[in-house]
């Protein structure tokens, strides 16, 4: 009996050793502050990190802990969030300002530190306060952890691509000037790819993002929308990619000529170089699908593949991108992509729902405070956002997540409606005539979960003021994508249009124009979860709501206490 009590604690022994043994401590130390480029035939002061835009690229394992001190010596408030990033029972590191912390004051440090808990793939970190996250962002790579290898042959080389904005201003100015006004920001002045704009913009022949490539390789090319207000078309001449990830979730291979791609989404491509030698641009514009309605930048990032061994002339050749308003492009792509069934990490679709939720997005109204000047939609109006007609407002005097564990009332509620107040056509544009229709109320209400409970939810666009496609970012948890159409959801009809065998899996959903999609995931991971649309512009002005998970039944499955030095309001 001894003896097999010896072995089997050899044993647990070894099974502990080998869980522990291939993760590791990655600790990087962000200083932001302010960071003088030439760009556009300007020099244009920015916030950055560690003086490079983008900011700097975290390599990690799955299993391995992540400690980054941010040292905050810009002039504005700070927050980081880790997008895509589970944080199970590190909530207080997720980063959205006055949701899960206060930000960090200037001159004023906080130490981000959580696990990562099976995932792997492309995801990605930026600033979550103000618009800050214009230039302060940086991929995070996770790969699988050492002894695993990915569902798809090694590729020969890995490169991040990083499409950006870039304004010839002060972006915290600029959103700053929209705010008080009531209207949107004004538009990007160029697109970037890694930071550079490419030689279609004035002066900028000489800052345009070269990769090198060797005839015959593959390359795996981690895609990472980190524009503010823009979903993008992504393309490169003559070449095909073939989807193997989508916010780090693996998927089945997709082979497309151009990829679709959301504010705050990710994309991992593989890449052939099977091409005669030569050079051949990548290229990205914007996907608008409310083209002739809302401003967009309408210009065009490129870079170049430049084939080893290629001549300096000819020119590359440049790839045809989709309209601007080519939403049947945009929609295949999204709506085409399938999950890797028995892949790492894969979660099967829970079929039991627990918490239904029908949910409309899009713009409001606000009306304009007295002695102010607006410049909203309608004449005496600011521009607002809602969620089922509710207006989301940041508390001010304390954290939602610091509320939640401490108990404090007073600084949100648990009254976020699961269904829309009023009802209506949702997305016909006669609705707009109905005018107090188009008003929505402000507060801070968030849904009440059950630890461990399954929520599906319907989100559906509005025609209110305009339809739009709008990308919906959920902290905390990865969703499955069960359907996504046009025109109002029906139940009796669109159910029947559920994946319920290999649904993509995503933390942001481009939600269709006009149209709607229906997600589902489960409320494993106790704290406070924003969604929101991550369209920067509507943030700040309403279109975002949050959940509230319980603390489940052991130690285990309870949020722990926050960090002594998390930041004070």
């Amino acid at each position: 009996m001894v003896r097999l009590v010896f072995l089997f604690s050899c044993s647990l022994l070894l099974l502990v050793a080998d869980s522990t043994a291939s993760a590791a401590i990655v600790e990087h130390t962000f200083n932001v502050q302010n960071l003088t480029l030439n760009r556009l035939c300007n020099r244009q002061v920015i916030t950055a990190v560690n003086g490079n835009f983008p900011g700097p690229i975290i390599d990690v394992r799955e299993r391995d802990t992540m400690i980054v001190h941010v040292i905050n010596k810009s002039p504005y408030n700070l927050t980081i969030h880790w997008h895509g990033v589970f944080q199970k029972l590190s909530g207080w590191a997720d980063g959205p300002n006055m949701v899960t912390q206060c930000p960090i004051r200037p001159g004023n440090k906080y130490t981000y530190k959580f696990k990562i808990i099976k995932q792997e793939g492309t995801l990605w970190w930026h600033a979550h306060a103000s618009a800050l996250r214009a230039t302060v962002y940086g991929a995070l790579i996770i790969r699988p952890r050492t002894g695993s290898s990915y569902p798809f042959p090694k590729p020969y080389g890995e490169v991040p691509i990083l499409l950006g904005e870039w304004w010839n201003a002060n972006i915290v100015d600029i959103q700053n000037e929209a705010l008080a006004l009531g209207r949107g920001p004004n538009v990007s002045d160029a697109y970037t790819i890694n930071g550079w704009p490419g030689d279609l913009y004035p002066c900028s022949t000489n800052q345009m993002y070269k990769l090198k490539v060797e005839r015959g390789k593959t390359y795996l090319l981690r895609i990472i929308n980190a524009a503010l207000d823009n979903q993008l078309f992504y393309k490169i001449a003559n070449h095909k990619m073939t989807v193997v990830a989508v916010d780090a979730c693996y998927t089945n291979q997709y082979v497309t000529d151009v990829v679709a791609i959301a504010p705050g989404q990710t994309v991992d491509v593989l890449l052939r170089a099977d091409q005669p030698i030569g050079s051949y641009y990548m290229a990205s514009r914007a996907y608008a699908s409310a083209f002739g309605v809302v401003p967009f930048d309408s210009t065009t990032t490129r870079g170049v593949i430049v084939y080893e061994g290629a001549p300096s002339s000819p020119m590359p050749l440049m790839p045809v991108l989709p309209a601007f308003n080519d939403t049947p492009t945009a929609h295949k792509f999204y709506s085409n992509l399938t999950s890797l069934i028995g892949g790492p990490h894969w979660d099967p679709v829970p079929v039991k729902v627990d918490h239904k939720m029908f949910v409309t997005i899009g713009l409001a109204l606000q009306v304009c405070p007295s002695n102010t000047t607006c410049q909203g939609p309608v004449n005496g109006t600011k521009l607002s956002a809602a969620m089922n007609n509710q207006s989301f407002v940041s508390p001010t005097g304390l954290s939602m997540l610091q509320a939640f564990f401490f108990n404090v009332g007073g600084v949100y509620t648990t009254d976020f409606p699961a269904k829309p107040p009023v009802q209506f056509d949702y997305t016909n544009a006669s609705i707009n005539s109905n005018l107090p229709l188009l008003f929505a109320p402000t507060g801070t209400k968030t849904t009440k979960l059950n630890f461990n409970s399954t929520v599906e939810m319907v989100l559906q666009n509005t025609a209110i003021l305009a339809v739009e496609n709008h990308p919906m970012h959920l902290h905390g948890f990865d969703f499955h994508v069960m359907a996504q159409g046009f025109g109002n959801y029906n139940p009796a009809t669109d159910a029947s249009k559920f994946n319920l065998f290999d649904p993509q899996m995503r933390n942001t959903i481009a939600v269709p124009v006009g149209g709607w999609a229906v997600i589902r995931f489960v409320a494993n991971n106790p704290g406070v979860w924003l969604m929101h649309c991550h369209f920067d512009a509507h943030l700040p002005i309403g279109l975002a709501t949050a959940f509230v998970v319980e603390n489940g039944p052991t130690p285990a499955t309870t949020l722990p206490p926050p960090p002594a030095d998390l930041p004070q309001c």
